[in-house]
């Protein structure tokens, strides 16, 4: 990603989201252990789980971009809007590599992504308007966003990522997901998405963010045997989880897209992309060896 900037509707955005072309060494040279954030059981399976939803979800999110790539018409948000696909593609690429390596491991995460469950998913995205999808898109990036700038922001999310070459992946796909954090909104807005859409999008997948994650982890734990044999723990580490770094306070930075009015780039994150940028690829970058 360059150093240029983007005028969009006055305001000062990033420059155009860059497709990094990288590949991770899960479980080289040494193997993952099963409980690869730092021996954390409830933070591993999170991870898993949010990994294992990655790939038909960036997958679903290009889809509703791609639908309306004939109505777009200023280059620079065409640009952009490559980017965006070019990166979402290689987030779902990576996230798969880690799953199969997941799944090995014991993990039973495979369903997510199975060819069944994609399938229904398309089936259900063809009985909704395309400006509905694309509003579920926009609403999604954001909640990509704020969990991104929480990776990128809080040392104690790293500490608690454990694996090396996991945080690596985490660190790479928060960055990009700040980078391109405006894509799917600006397109949104530019085909005539209304804000009404907008917010009532945004306030249901909030209304079902902690019924939806309690479920999966709950499935998700129910099927590791170890963990089963260890209630204590996964109450006390289920209560780390939801009242730590990640979770703690993030319904402020997440209803602040139900603002009338509101646009991403109100929030300025440049200074945070410049140092992940350079900490990540500059010369000495801890990425820079994984670029293909």
């Amino acid at each position: 990603m360059t150093e240029q900037t983007v005028r969009a509707k006055g305001r000062t955005t990033p420059g155009y989201p860059k497709a990094r072309r990288v590949t991770f060494r899960f479980g080289e040279p040494e193997p993952m252990s099963k409980y690869f954030a730092d021996g954390d059981m409830v933070f591993s399976h999170f991870i898993a789980g949010l990994s294992a939803g990655f790939p038909p979800g960036e997958e679903s999110f290009i889809r509703s971009v791609r639908k309306f790539a004939d109505q777009i018409t200023d280059p620079v948000l065409k640009k952009r809007v490559a980017g965006f696909i070019g990166q979402e593609a290689t987030h779902g690429q990576e996230h798969r590599r880690l799953n199969e390596k997941l799944v090995d491991m014991g993990y039973r995460i495979e369903w997510v992504d199975a060819p069944a469950v994609i399938e229904r998913q398309k089936r259900i995205e063809a009985r909704l308007p395309d400006k509905l999808h694309l509003a579920a898109t926009a609403a999604a990036e954001h909640y990509t966003t704020v969990l991104a700038g929480r990776v990128l922001t809080k040392p104690e999310i790293q500490a608690l990522a454990g694996d090396d070459e996991v945080r690596n992946l985490l660190n790479w796909h928060a960055l990009e997901e700040v980078e391109h954090k405006s894509v799917a909104f600006d397109v949104y807005r530019s085909v005539g998405g209304t804000e009404a859409m907008r917010i009532l999008t945004m306030a249901t997948l909030l209304a079902l963010t902690v019924p939806l994650t309690a479920v999966t982890m709950s499935l998700s734990l129910g099927r590791d045997a170890h963990a089963r044999q260890h209630p204590m723990a996964l109450a006390r580490e289920a209560y780390t989880l939801f009242r730590g770094p990640i979770f703690k306070g993030i319904g402020r930075e997440l209803t602040v897209y139900l603002r009338p009015g509101f646009h991403p780039d109100d929030i300025d994150t440049r200074e945070l992309l410049r140092r992940w940028q350079q900490e990540l690829f500059g010369a000495d970058g801890a990425l820079v060896d994984h670029l293909k």
